[in-house]
């Protein structure tokens, strides 16, 4: 089964990112959680341009893939799980594990150093929270999280099968938790143990910035309460409560150029 996953990467990435992607919008339109402050027309356009913007920039730039990589460091002897011998099932769950906490440690860093915020902004300036805000991202912030990526797999010598594991489900995660999908406060509340729901993770994006700075985990909900970074609802409800940042709140500012140029903006 690993192998074959394997082989066949970009059409199962592609196949799950693709069918999350459409069960989220039928999702939201079914259950919408807030009403939207922008139309569709006015976001999707340049969030989607984003992504495919995005993915062009991996190709041109980076030589490999994750997984790609992760058979390379195979090869090579690189990482720890190449080195030490353990039961494969350890490695990848550690594996997946670690990885999952690099990105939580990322996202934390990007909060607080002045240029990474920067870079990262632009995730945060749209004005709702939808099934396409979890892929806008700058293409520099791209491109940095891949290197750090692809950093803590060299180190860990991150079996091929749990990168491709951890990514296909990071990206599926993203989708889910940015969704504007109602879940009944029950449910969210045992889900919220195991993943990060939309709930959970919509409090990361209020204008108010205490909250901003919190909430930081993508797939597992863990890390935030471990270190001290989780808020458990907005404090002006989910109904009531702003989402974005202070600035770049026009319609003009989700054009796709203008998020580009974004972190050259001073505010």
């Amino acid at each position: 089964m690993a192998d074959f996953l394997l082989a066949h990467e970009p059409a199962t990435r592609l196949a799950i990112f693709a069918g999350t992607f459409a069960l989220m919008i039928v999702w939201e339109m079914a259950l919408p959680r807030k009403v939207r402050s922008l139309s569709r027309w006015a976001r999707w356009p340049s969030n989607i341009g984003i992504v495919v913007l995005n993915t062009v920039v991996l190709r041109v730039i980076m030589p490999t893939t994750a997984v790609g990589f992760a058979l390379i460091a195979e090869a090579n002897g690189w990482g720890l799980f190449n080195l030490v011998a353990v039961p494969q099932i350890v490695a990848i769950l550690v594996s997946i594990l670690l990885l999952d906490l690099a990105i939580y440690t990322q996202h934390v860093v990007f909060h607080a150093v002045p240029f990474l915020w920067r870079l990262h902004r632009m995730h945060h300036a749209d004005q709702d929270i939808d099934v396409t805000t979890g892929s806008r991202f700058h293409p520099i912030e791209i491109l940095i999280s891949m290197g750090i990526k692809l950093a803590v797999i060299s180190i860990l010598g991150a079996p091929a099968v749990a990168v491709l594991i951890f990514e296909t489900v990071l990206n599926a995660a993203a989708i889910f938790n940015h969704a504007n999908v109602r879940l009944s406060p029950k449910l969210d509340s045992v889900l919220r143990l195991l993943i990060v729901t939309p709930d959970m993770h919509r409090v990361h994006h209020s204008i108010h910035r205490q909250e901003t700075n919190s909430n930081f985990g993508f797939n597992l909900p863990w890390w935030d309460r471990i270190f001290a970074t989780y808020t458990a609802q907005p404090m002006d409800g989910h109904d009531d409560m702003v989402i974005g940042i202070e600035h770049f709140r026009t319609v003009r500012d989700q054009r796709l150029d203008r998020m580009i140029v974004q972190p050259l903006r001073n505010v």
